[in-house]
């Protein structure tokens, strides 16, 4: 079997991103490093002697660190990234799907990627964990891209997803303009879990908007659900029992099939307004039967799109142009074509 740039990077002692560019020779290279990734190029019959420092097969190894369960909407993301990724010749892409909510499967998940990969792209818990694991990964020389919900003082290399303190300000501004001013009203909250750093963003710009624009709405729960939509009914239906005035929800995270389910069979609907994220096939029915009223969405094509590029652009020390998603609210009457 071939040689590959991982190889050689583990060979040399660099980063496979240093590999990329003396074997393309690019510049930016110390000419000692140099010879030192060429010598080891050679060692391990990547190229012949004398051979001049190019490569035509620089397939960049990509992986992907996803949280499993019953999340549609993270679904919807691997299942781009594996159509994206499949297009381009030039890409060699590994999804891992873990348990979502354990940081230390995460992070073990993280270490064992050393050496095996040119490029990481991980929706990431904030955890000390996690982070101490995201700061090995990249000391040695693997770009990280966090995806989704960011994590900050590690040197990951961007990130990809929407502003999701913006997000929740969205989801207060819409939840306080349906109910209107002038009456008190009982609000919940559903999140996955405020252990990823977008929720717990999510929830401080809902609460800043309700308390600066619409103080008549009273904040009396918020439920973590783990983004699971069973949870997610269960905690809804119970949340029913001891609120029976309760007049709107806003959820954080995913298991929003969980809570209009709950909606439906306490025959609530009519009376709550519903405000989550992330259009699916889920959601859309949803919103077309008047059990949710708004949806904030990203779109997970474009996440992809930008994961791959910002990555195999990192991997290759090429400039990053980074497109960022738009967040859009959809109500029934503007639901885009699949």
């Amino acid at each position: 079997m071939r040689s590959t740039l991982i190889d050689i990077a583990r060979e040399a002692g660099v980063s496979s991103a240093t590999v990329d560019r003396v074997l393309n020779n690019r510049n930016g290279v110390k000419d000692r490093t140099r010879e030192i990734v060429m010598d080891a190029a050679r060692r391990l019959g990547y190229v012949g002697t004398g051979s001049p420092p190019a490569v035509a097969d620089s397939r960049v190894r990509l992986d992907f660190v996803l949280p499993a369960g019953t999340n549609t909407f993270i679904a919807n993301l691997l299942e781009q990234l594996e159509s994206q990724s499949a297009k381009r010749s030039d890409l060699d892409v590994r999804i891992h799907s873990i348990e979502g909510f354990n940081p230390d499967t995460l992070a073990e998940t993280l270490h064992g990627l050393h050496g095996q990969t040119m490029g990481v792209g991980v929706i990431a818990l904030d955890h000390p964990t996690v982070r101490e694991a995201m700061r090995s990964l990249a000391s040695s020389g693997v770009p990280i891209v966090t995806l989704v919900s960011d994590i900050l003082h590690v040197p990951r290399f961007g990130y990809i997803g929407i502003d999701n303190r913006a997000a929740g300000r969205l989801g207060g501004y819409l939840l306080g303009r349906f109910l209107g001013h002038g009456v008190r009203r009982k609000v919940a909250l559903f999140a996955g879990s405020l252990s990823y750093r977008g929720h717990e963003e999510r929830e401080m710009g809902f609460r800043h908007i309700i308390a600066d624009e619409f103080p008549d709405l009273e904040v009396v729960e918020l439920r973590e659900v783990r983004d699971d939509r069973d949870r997610a009914f269960e905690e809804a239906t119970a949340l029913f029992r001891r609120h029976p005035d309760l007049a709107g929800i806003y959820n954080i995270g995913a298991g929003n099939s969980g809570i209009g389910r709950a909606l439906v069979e306490s025959r609530m609907a009519p009376g709550i307004i519903f405000v989550g994220h992330e259009l699916t096939e889920h959601t859309k029915r949803l919103l077309l039967n008047g059990v949710m009223d708004a949806v904030i969405d990203q779109n997970p094509r474009v996440e992809a799109r930008e994961a791959l590029s910002m990555l195999s652009r990192a991997a290759r020390a090429q400039p990053n142009d980074y497109h960022p998603p738009r967040l859009q609210v959809i109500f029934r009457e503007n639901i885009p074509e699949s």
